[in-house]
């Protein structure tokens, strides 16, 4: 049987932490080689003596140490986060920066706050620790390194703590508004805001720069800033429309979708079978595989009665089954199970955490709840 091709990953795939797996982004070359371009006429202008080709070896040294910054940052992270429960999918160092995948389902405004902090915290680290070796490292090429360095991690360290999303300062507004109110919508809206309003301070703060250095804009400066204020700019759009979709998501209950479901084995004879429900089949070792419904049932013909339960059964693909800690929760394990499955499934078997079935969910009627709760919204 031929192989299902795998989706692409997000890049190259350089190591492990914990089991998590770190890819270099198929965006990092492009900053790489920004930074090597601009990185090393500097290089050159304050060591001629290195001449054009060292020195740009210097800056290709100095994208290295970046990209360890980037690393220890998103590394501490996914440290905290498995250290806290979150399941950490994967760590990418890409164009702007890196990020840490992770789901969050049951995670509380404590360890969201735990997590944002963890990477600007290992960045002011790797600071402090260059700046103690920049003390007894000599002129040239390694003290202009760790010069680099040092201010680089500084600069992430305090950047990253700005209030705004998407940086992580941003996160601890989420968390501190979501403890107080209760309402992690809520905490995305506010942080969302506050990092729309970093974002145009940003391409403020630049061009008010170029104004006390003379008057003249400085364009390499307001540049940088725009590409920087744009990429807050989405993300903080993204965290409001994050809030607008999880005030309507949490007005949809796994309750109030669910429908009664019998659960037989496989190889069920259908004359056996009592009332006229929906069905779903398991396998010999408990798990479900099938799913029938009562209309399935009624156009078996009268005389082959007999007839396994398996003859009516359609097999559903996997990641059909969702799990929710109680059925009064909202529906976001619904949703999150829905788009996971390969196809998607026509209904979902819900069950509690424990793997007691507590009924079937169509994945129609979970769409047509969640357009009714948006234009109530």
């Amino acid at each position: 049987m031929p192989r299902t091709p795998e989706a692409p990953g997000p890049g190259w795939q350089i190591g492990q932490v914990r089991g998590v797996p770190v890819y270099l982004g198929r965006s990092w070359p492009i900053i790489a080689i920004f930074i090597v371009v601009t990185f090393g006429p500097q290089v050159h202008g304050v060591l001629p003596e290195l001449g054009s080709g060292g020195a740009y070896l210097v800056a290709i040294g100095y994208v290295l140490l970046l990209l360890l910054s980037v690393l220890v940052h998103e590394g501490s992270h996914a440290l905290v986060g498995q250290w806290r429960g979150y399941r950490v999918r994967q760590i990418v160092a890409d164009l702007w920066g890196g990020h840490t995948s992770y789901d969050t389902a049951d995670t509380t405004p404590l360890s969201s706050a735990m997590v944002a902090v963890a990477g600007p915290l290992s960045n002011g680290v790797l600071a402090g620790l260059g700046y103690l070796v920049l003390q007894g490292t000599d002129g040239g090429v390694p003290r202009l390194l760790v010069q680099v360095f040092v201010w680089t991690n500084g600069f992430v360290a305090v950047f990253n703590l700005l209030p705004g999303l998407p940086l992580d300062g941003g996160f601890l507004v989420d968390s501190l508004v979501w403890r107080i109110t209760g309402s992690r919508a809520t905490g995305l809206l506010v942080a969302g805001w506050c990092g729309r309003v970093v974002a145009v301070l940003v391409v403020v703060a630049a061009f008010g720069r170029s104004m006390l250095d003379g008057g003249q804009v400085d364009l390499y400066t307001v540049v940088w800033a725009v590409l920087i204020a744009g990429f807050l700019w989405v993300g903080a759009t993204s965290a409001i429309a994050r809030s607008s979709a999880s005030r309507v998501i949490s007005r949809v209950t796994v309750r109030q979708l669910l429908t009664r479901v019998t659960l037989v084995p496989s190889g069920t004879p259908l004359s056996r079978l009592r009332g006229d429900g929906d069905l779903v089949v398991t396998d010999p070792a408990g798990v479900p595989w099938g799913f029938a419904t009562a209309a399935d049932r009624a156009r078996v013909p009268a005389g082959i009665g007999s007839a396994p339960v398996d003859a009516v059964a359609r097999r559903q693909p996997q990641g059909w089954v969702a799990q929710v800690d109680s059925v009064d929760d909202d529906c976001t394990e619904l949703i999150t199970a829905v788009q996971s499955a390969d196809p998607a499934p026509e209904q979902l078997l819900v069950t509690l955490r424990d793997g007691r079935p507590v009924g079937i969910i169509r994945t129609a009627d979970l769409g047509q709840a969640l357009q009714a709760a948006s234009r109530a919204h």
